[in-house]
């Protein structure tokens, strides 16, 4: 306990406690509520047992926590029913409940930064335009096989996985949601390897 940082406990904390309030009442069914949340249960899992091996900047894990947040927000409302995407809608005159595209987006955003972080001390790559693309690929390469494991959900069990596609009869939601990855991706690496810590990648 001593070498855990008390800003990343508290991290822990808020998305545990995130965590035990999605599955409390769920929109949807469990099943649902076990398929939109275990990206951020299983992410979770993996950082609490690499903590001591591989600990990531406070600022990766703020990202990270956010971004479990905005999934387990979206389990338990079943994305499509989020009260935030009727606000959009309204908003935005959006014709969808998008609240899922901030899902995707976040789904660029924390891969490419992890990937950052595992690049710049995993391997010799220290170029930040090398670095900013693989990241990017690798964000795109996770968005689109979330995108196979849905299809594959939907065909072993078209009707009580409906809601964990949450396509609202759009036929673009897939090509959206991939581009929604890509800008996320896009603008992280270009935030994250310009700024000034990061100068380092460029010697």
């Amino acid at each position: 306990m001593n070498n855990i940082a008390k800003s990343h406990l508290f991290l822990l904390g808020l998305v545990l406690l995130t965590t035990l309030w999605s599955v409390i009442g769920v929109e949807d069914t469990y099943l649902t509520w076990i398929l939109e949340a275990a990206p951020a249960i299983v992410g979770l899992l993996v950082l609490v047992f690499t903590y001591k091996k591989f600990r990531m900047p406070t600022y990766l894990y703020v990202v990270m926590a956010l971004h479990m947040a905005v999934l387990l927000v979206g389990a338990h409302y079943s994305y499509a029913k989020v009260p935030l995407g009727f606000w959009m809608e309204d908003w935005f005159g959006f014709t969808r409940n998008n609240y899922d595209k901030i899902g995707h987006l976040m789904q660029g955003v924390t891969p490419a930064l992890v990937m950052i972080e595992l690049l710049r001390r995993t391997t010799p790559i220290k170029t930040a335009g090398w670095t900013g693309f693989l990241s990017v690929c690798v964000a795109e390469a996770i968005s689109a096989l979330y995108e196979i494991i849905e299809w594959l959900a939907s065909l072993s069990n078209p009707t009580d996985t409906e809601a964990f596609l949450g396509t609202q009869g759009y036929i673009w939601d897939t090509q959206t949601d991939m581009f929604m990855c890509l800008i996320g991706a896009t603008i992280s690496v270009l935030i994250c390897l310009n700024a000034k810590k990061f100068r380092k990648l460029e010697t």
